[in-house]
């Protein structure tokens, strides 16, 4: 790395041992089963992984960091729901480590949750219109929705360090075109969660001008 950077990049915006240990110990205390379950589950499934490497940092992060994130996120908005954050921990196991979702230990409620989540492109289906289809199916279920939301978050709030030029901008128009709407879905049918919509959409739409503006 060059030594006249003018500017520290980190690698990680907060590190997994440090959110596991909060997460851990929120679970405990209020009595968070299947929460106190995930935390372990997830971090076992994604042993091995990490997150897309910044080409300026030498930090390696495990892929872990990311859900941690999410979750420490949620309970920071105020989000203390076990099936959310049970869902939140664990929304990228059948995604990314091969599990089905018969396979999970958790409720049927998490299950539905994360199969929401879990994004495929069936056979004879074009990527965009199964892309269009998958924020169909969130957009109605509210939990869902709310952890799509926190999940891009935090997506958008480390692309600019992991991705190229090309997959900033795709990645750009993807969240304006498929994830922006889902904040008037939240607005219109789901107001027990508009104050969090608020927050989460200043954050997003923080990064993307920001970002915009640094890419024109």
């Amino acid at each position: 790395m060059s030594e006249n950077r003018e500017f520290k990049i980190k690698g990680r915006l907060f590190n997994e041992k440090n959110m596991f240990a909060r997460i851990e110990r929120t679970a405990a205390n209020e009595g968070l089963e299947q929460t106190s379950r995930a935390i372990i589950y997830m971090r076992d499934r994604h042993e091995g992984q990490f997150r897309r490497k910044n080409p300026l940092s030498d930090v390696e992060v495990p892929y872990i960091n990311h859900p941690l994130m999410m979750a420490c996120h949620a309970t920071a908005l105020g989000i203390h729901d076990d099936i959310m954050l049970t869902s939140i921990l664990i929304h990228d196991v059948v995604e990314d480590t091969g599990v089905t979702l018969d396979d999970l230990p958790f409720s049927d409620e998490v299950k539905q949750i994360v199969s929401l989540l879990t994004f495929t492109v069936p056979e004879g289906v074009d990527k965009e219109t199964a892309r269009t289809a998958y924020y169909e199916r969130i957009s109605h279920n509210p939990k869902a929705t709310i952890i799509k939301l926190i999940d891009r978050c935090n997506n958008v709030s480390t692309m600019a360090g992991n991705f190229t030029k090309e997959r900033l901008v795709k990645y750009v128009k993807e969240t304006e075109k498929h994830v922006m709407p889902l904040f008037d879905i939240v607005k219109r049918d789901y107001p027990e969660y508009r104050d969090t919509a608020f927050i989460l959409k200043y954050h997003i739409s923080s990064v993307l001008e920001a970002v915009k503006n640094l890419i024109i």
